[in-house]
């Protein structure tokens, strides 16, 4: 009889132990979850960014097939998709993203720009069609104004591409984009403007200097702009210039820019060399 209370201490220890050992592993449990989750995270973040693209669509179609209902890893898939330059599928991808619950309105406009890349701008234009004007972020105008510039519908256009770009810090594409579509209807001067824009913030993009060239050309202006170029560029953009000319029946001048061109290039210049024996006739 007396022993009882020994036994009755001594069980309650055993079960306070066991709650305790319950709570830890709990904690464990928890923390391996949280680590786990980390670890994912930053392995889909990698996938999406510095890993080879093919690589990271065989990643996410791999977890997409073990997770089918969870949108993060269908919306990782789609990106992949889109940087893999795998346009049809990647618009595939998008439509299964916008039908799951908890799709958001930057997941439509993502639908939408796939839908540009894959061709189907019809579609794609619907797509913005249906995001809220109050969703206003550089992507959405940004292709709001491809699309105006699709229609031809300038003023449109050139309002979206205003939108766009106050709204990044990193205009130039959009710059360009913008330049193109004023050449794309004769506004030279607009057009030259824009592209000079551009490459103030990117001086390395190649196709606003090409662009650039164009616009000068086709105010019969052939010398090459004082921008930033190396001797490759240089004799590619002489190229550019040359062909200009020689479409405005400027021939001389074409001429000697095919002969710069290939004097300047520091490789044999095949384009330039087929073009100058195009113009000689031999």
């Amino acid at each position: 009889m007396r022993h009882f209370p020994l036994v009755t201490l001594c069980m309650g220890a055993a079960l306070v132990l066991s709650a305790c050992e319950k709570a830890r592993e709990n904690e464990v449990d928890r923390a391996i979850q949280s680590v786990n989750a980390i670890d994912e995270n930053n392995l889909s973040d990698i996938m999406l960014t510095v890993a080879d693209a093919n690589e990271a669509v065989a990643y996410f179609k791999r977890t997409t097939a073990e997770n089918p209902d969870r949108i993060d890893l269908q919306r990782n898939l789609a990106k992949s998709l889109v940087r893999a330059k795998q346009n049809t599928e990647a618009a595939a991808a998008w439509t299964k993203v916008v039908s799951m619950n908890g799709a958001t309105n930057e997941d439509r406009v993502d639908y939408a720009d796939a839908l540009i890349r894959a061709g189907n701008w019809d579609k794609a234009e619907k797509t913005l069609n249906s995001v809220p004007p109050t969703f206003e972020t550089f992507k959405r105008y940004k292709l709001e104004a491809m699309i105006a510039d699709g229609n031809k519908d300038w003023k449109k256009a050139d309002s979206f591409y205003e939108i766009a770009v106050g709204l990044t810090t990193r205009p130039a594409s959009t710059l360009n984009n913008w330049g193109y579509s004023k050449l794309s209807r004769g506004q030279y001067g607009e057009a030259e403007r824009l592209f000079g824009e551009a490459l103030q913030y990117d001086p390395k993009l190649f196709t606003a200097k090409n662009n650039l060239v164009l616009a000068r050309s086709a105010q019969r202006n052939y010398q090459l702009p004082i921008v930033e170029m190396t001797q490759t560029e240089r004799a590619q953009l002489l190229h550019t210039a040359a062909l200009s000319a020689i479409k405005h029946g400027d021939v001389t001048i074409g001429r000697s820019l095919l002969e710069d061109a290939i004097d300047t290039h520091p490789q044999h210049f095949e384009a330039a060399v087929h073009s100058l024996n195009a113009l000689e006739g031999t």
